[in-house]
């Protein structure tokens, strides 16, 4: 958990809550004690239909492709 003074918060806030809404936990302090947080808000979980949607939307996979495109990296001989 990282911690930010007031006064960076202040200046920075823009940064700080971009931080936060990324997933990091923030800690403002004053005079170098503790006095709140800043965290991201928890996701609503998604719908059945909006699941459903998204994966309608997904590419066609190519299996052949891709097996080739994993083994690529890695010697043969393995």
């Amino acid at each position: 958990m990282e911690t930010v003074s007031i006064r960076d918060l202040r200046n920075h806030a823009g940064d700080v809550v971009g931080r936060a809404s990324r997933g990091e936990q923030v800690t403002i302090t004053r005079d170098g004690q503790a006095v709140a947080e800043l965290r991201p808000l928890a996701t609503p979980p998604l719908s059945a239909e909006a699941l459903l949607a998204q994966w309608r939307r997904l590419p066609d996979l190519d299996s052949v492709s891709l097996r080739a495109d994993i083994d690529e990296p890695f010697d043969a001989r393995l």
